[in-house]
């Protein structure tokens, strides 16, 4: 709502390159417009409602316990659903043994995994290693500490507001990888973050931070095969901890569990979660830390890292476990069969032979689509009047240039409505192909 007087709107947020729409209802993978039209929401929301729109599993579960309790703090009242959910947030994502710190949100799960880490490292009696290296293209949290860690372009803090803290080494990706003497990132690349390392005095790092599939800031970059079980490998060589932030790839985005479970050998000691948890109910996120590493830190006498006044809420366990027998129930939590397939033929059809299409990426449900430059506020525009809600991810390439769409579907969706995801992306691209040409525009 606007100031009536000044007509400005009192609410600070984040612009998109379009206007906002307004909507009436949504439900599964539709967001219903005030207008009566409908729209596939091919982005899940900000990547994060991966089990569609008010599903009825998690309303009910929601609606249930609203009644009863939403708020009681864990260090006041038993926290059964809290036990509960940290047991079934360890076997969702194969880890049945980790000890789980629960958080609002995936800024607050990256600083608790930091914290953990640095905490394990002083129990081990490593009491000089606190740095945290990150890659310079990656996204943590919004937290003015691990954006100044992350390799976030635009999002970065001023020099004079980052702590003194950057980015330690290049990721394995086309045209991010400066100096790679390859002519594609192979596995040796992960040769940087061991001269990182080095660099940094091994005695003084505590973990590596790195996104296992590159979420938002790069339009789901992947690594090369074997890179992150090289990378782990080294990070055991010096004694380093490994974190995976898997606030947007864990619980089945990337088609398995976690991301790390395309790469045999390569599973982290720390891993975060968020995005897929909460499913956009509500504020939820997890950072799981494997058993030995939690046992030293009790053990040391150190308490864990606080978690806040909204973490570990009644309703936030019964959400969560809802959320979860949801991913169960669909298939997304089995790490033996993965999920997408259909996905990535789609998008590859829908994006084949478009000269506005410079690069299509991406694993599972999550697939980043890079654009010629000035055309994503056009094709945010001519999707959404095809019938699809996507994410635009901009700024990624070294010079703040860059620019792309990100499909990211429910995890639920059927095969119908990928089919309609394809059918209008495409007609989207051709469509835009006509306008830049001067030629006609396809019919709607």
């Amino acid at each position: 709502m606007t100031n009536e007087a000044t007509g400005v709107s009192q609410l600070l947020a984040t612009r998109w390159q379009i206007p906002p729409m307004p909507y009436s209802r949504a439900r599964g993978s539709w967001v219903h417009a005030a207008d009566g039209r409908r729209y596939l929401d091919a982005s899940s929301g900000a990547i994060n409602v991966n089990i569609g729109h008010t599903h009825p599993v998690v309303v009910e579960a929601m609606r249930d316990q609203a009644g009863v309790c939403t708020y009681a703090g864990p260090g006041t009242y038993p926290s059964g659903d809290m036990e509960e959910l940290a047991a079934a947030t360890a076997s969702a994502v194969h880890r049945p043994d980790d000890r789980v710190v629960f958080t609002p949100t995936g800024t607050h799960a990256t600083e608790a995994a930091i914290a953990l880490a640095r905490l394990a490292q002083r129990a081990r009696g490593e009491t000089g290693r606190h740095k945290i290296l990150t890659a310079s293209l990656g996204y943590h949290g919004n937290s003015a500490f691990v954006l100044a860690l992350s390799g976030h372009r635009n999002r970065r803090p001023h020099e004079d507001d980052g702590f003194g803290l950057g980015p330690a080494f290049d990721p394995p990706y086309p045209g991010h990888h400066s100096g790679c003497p390859y002519g594609a990132c192979r596995t040796e690349c992960a040769q940087d973050v061991r001269d990182a390392i080095l660099k940094a005095g091994p005695e003084s790092v505590a973990a590596v931070l790195m996104e296992p599939v590159n979420g938002t800031t790069g339009g789901g970059y992947v690594p090369p095969a074997g890179y992150l079980r090289e990378l782990r490998r080294i990070c055991d060589d010096h004694g380093v901890l490994l974190i995976h932030d898997e606030v947007l790839t864990g619980l089945g985005r990337t088609g398995l569990p976690l991301a790390s479970h395309h790469t045999p050998g390569a599973a982290p000691d720390i891993v975060t979660l968020a995005k897929g948890l909460g499913a956009g109910y509500l504020p939820l996120a997890a950072t799981l830390i494997g058993p030995s590493l939690a046992d030293d830190i009790l053990t040391g006498g150190t308490r864990p890292p606080l978690a806040g006044t909204m973490s570990a809420t009644p309703l936030q366990g019964r959400v969560g476990l809802a959320v979860l027998s949801v991913l169960r129930d669909i298939g997304a939590l089995d790490p033996a069969r993965p999920r997408g397939a259909a996905l990535g033929r789609i998008v590859a059809d829908a994006t084949r032979g478009v000269p506005a299409v410079t690069d299509v990426r991406g694993r599972g449900y999550f697939y980043g689509i890079e654009l010629a430059p000035g055309t994503v506020r056009d094709l945010l525009r001519t999707t959404r009047e095809h019938g699809l809600l996507l994410y635009p991810f901009v700024g990624f390439h070294r010079d703040g240039g860059g620019e792309g769409l990100l499909v990211a579907p429910p995890l639920n969706a059927t095969d119908a409505e990928l089919d309609f995801l394809g059918e209008r992306l495409r007609a989207a691209l051709l469509r835009h192909r006509h306008d830049v040409t001067g030629r006609p525009r396809g019919r709607r």
